[in-house]
């Protein structure tokens, strides 16, 4: 990454101006702030340090001079030297005075007045008492014209120089931060704006911080869903199209031939248009819930209720057509297969299961239902001893319209299993189909048991 995109990025969003703006006044404050308090408690650290050092050395040289005075037995005669070397090693100058503030070091001769010049004169005076046998004898004081400039300047390149490196660091911190804020937003506008101009596939696909990475993920779903939701409604119109035709086209033609007297409107006749009519109402129910299924607007009336109970019941109100179509019937059903669903909808699962087989089914074969619990879920199974489903169809067999290699010899809309398989996964469920070399087909239904210790 450049540093002109790095630097400028966010600048050109006016939300990263001022984000950028906001943060480096909140860092040149703090910093500002810290710089000012390191600088006055540096100082007043050295003062203080200086000002113990000067007091330690005054008492220093008092207790020298004292030892001279004690020596010489008062201050004729006294050798100060030692005391002079002592404040000379502090950076002072020494003053002497006896007891009537007479100058005893340098020289005598000296009143109070030049002692007062002389200390004003220095930079800063500390005196200390000088004791000889518990008695004040005289005093001293240690003239320092050194001053702790060196110090501070040495201090203060320091304090300056950590202010200017955590500048640069908050500098640095505000891009990216504005940068991790600005770049999700600019994403998700122009996904929007492209989404907006027609474009489908146009995401934010963007791993921003925190709610705004929630956000641009909740817009990509969004986006998704109404991809979806198109699709959907154009396939509904597709499949209405193709699945209408048929039935549509005989019902015009046989009321035509009765228009027209080229048919007598008898029994038989009438009930064959009646057929093509239910069957027009068989596809367009079914292609309504599928469409709802698809798209999750399903409604589900969900209950406590038992799967093996659904399925003895589908099993004895569908058992006209199976009987019709020569098929025998058995059932499994021994085991309580408590579930959380909506009986309506695995009802009509079911069923539609019962009416492919015997679609499908040839006279004389055997379709059996039966259940069985399996760990946490309630399996229900529906098999038949039929001609089977080719290997190679097998994995279509949930798609919509899909209707194999014997569409042409078998009535049926295509989408009777894709409505089983919406249906069970709006129930957080699944289906699967299977069908040995040999002939049969056995479709398993497995959904979440409601109970699982029962």
């Amino acid at each position: 990454m450049t540093a002109d995109r790095w630097f400028l990025g966010p600048l050109r969003s006016p939300l990263g101006r001022r984000l950028l703006a906001a943060f480096l006044f909140v860092a040149l404050s703090s910093v500002a702030v810290l710089t000012a308090a390191a600088l006055v408690g540096t100082a007043r650290g050295l003062t203080s340090a200086q000002q113990s050092d000067r007091r330690q050395a005054a008492a220093r040289t008092a207790e020298a001079v004292a030892a001279a005075y004690q020596q010489a037995g008062g201050w004729a005669g006294a050798d100060l030297s030692a005391a002079s070397a002592i404040a000379g090693a502090a950076g002072a100058r020494l003053v002497v005075q006896d007891d009537d503030d007479q100058m005893v070091w340098p020289g005598r001769g000296m009143g109070p007045g030049m002692s007062g010049m002389h200390a004003a004169a220095t930079a800063a005076v500390v005196e200390a008492p000088v004791v000889a046998g518990a008695q004040t004898v005289g005093s001293v004081r240690l003239a320092f014209t050194t001053t702790a400039t060196a110090g501070r300047a040495v201090a203060w390149s320091w304090v300056l120089g950590a202010a200017a490196v955590a500048l640069l660091t908050a500098l640095a911190a505000a891009g990216y931060v504005t940068r991790r804020l600005t770049r999700p937003l600019q994403a998700l506008t122009g996904a929007a704006r492209r989404f907006a101009a027609g474009e489908p596939g146009a995401r934010a696909a963007t791993g921003g911080p925190g709610e705004l990475g929630e956000l641009a993920d909740a817009f990509d779903t969004m986006a998704d869903d109404l991809v979806r939701a198109d699709q959907v409604r154009r396939s509904l119109a597709a499949d209405v199209a193709h699945e209408l035709r048929t039935p549509l086209a005989a019902v015009q033609a046989g009321l035509e031939e009765l228009r027209d007297g080229l048919r007598e409107p008898d029994t038989e006749r009438l009930a064959a248009l009646h057929d093509q009519t239910l069957r027009l109402g068989r596809v367009v129910q079914d292609l309504a819930d599928l469409s709802a299924a698809e798209s999750g607007a399903l409604s589900l009336h969900r209950t406590d209720t038992d799967l093996a109970e659904i399925a003895r019941t589908a099993l004895s109100a569908h058992e006209a057509p199976l009987d019709a179509a020569g098929l025998h019937t058995g059932t499994d059903l021994t085991v309580a297969l408590p579930v959380h669903a909506d009986p309506d909808r695995l009802h009509q699962a079911i069923t539609n299961l019962l009416a492919n087989a015997a679609r499908y089914c040839r006279p004389g074969d055997r379709v059996t239902v039966r259940g069985h619990r399996s760990g946490e879920f309630a399996v229900l199974e529906v098999a038949d001893t039929g001609p089977g489903i080719p290997a190679d169809e097998l994995p279509h067999v949930f798609q919509r319209l899909w209707r194999g290699a014997r569409a042409r010899t078998v009535a049926g809309s295509g989408i009777g299993l894709a409505v089983v398989r919406e249906l069970v996964n709006a129930h957080g469920g699944t289906v699967s189909a299977a069908s040995p070399t040999g002939g049969g087909t056995t479709i398993t239904i497995r959904l979440p048991l409601a109970y699982p210790d029962r």
